[in-house]
């Protein structure tokens, strides 16, 4: 059982402020989460197969294909700072 001096703990070592209304609250969502732990911990799953996914998996992607270029005019038309045929944007490494 969580007390709620550990809920004040652990929020002091998160640094986090909080109020003594959050710390019923959190108090009283921790037991809640050990007491349904304890719940799952007494289920006899001897004779269960171990599930990794509960759903099929299959590869969403695409056929990488090639196919036609944009043309770099095209490219460019709607950029908002274009010059010698390129994007240009701010510098973001310094040497």
């Amino acid at each position: 059982m969580i007390t709620k001096e550990e809920v004040r703990r652990i929020a002091k070592l998160s640094m986090l402020e909080l109020e003594e209304a959050d710390v019923e609250k959190f108090c009283t969502q921790f037991n809640e989460i050990l007491d349904y732990m304890k719940e799952i911990d007494g289920l006899d799953l001897d004779n269960q197969e171990a599930v990794f996914h509960i759903g099929e998996l299959k590869n969403v992607f695409r056929e990488d294909e090639v196919g036609e270029s944009m043309a770099n005019e095209t490219a460019l038309q709607n950029a908002p700072d274009a010059a010698d045929s390129a994007f240009r944007v701010p510098k973001v490494i310094e040497r």
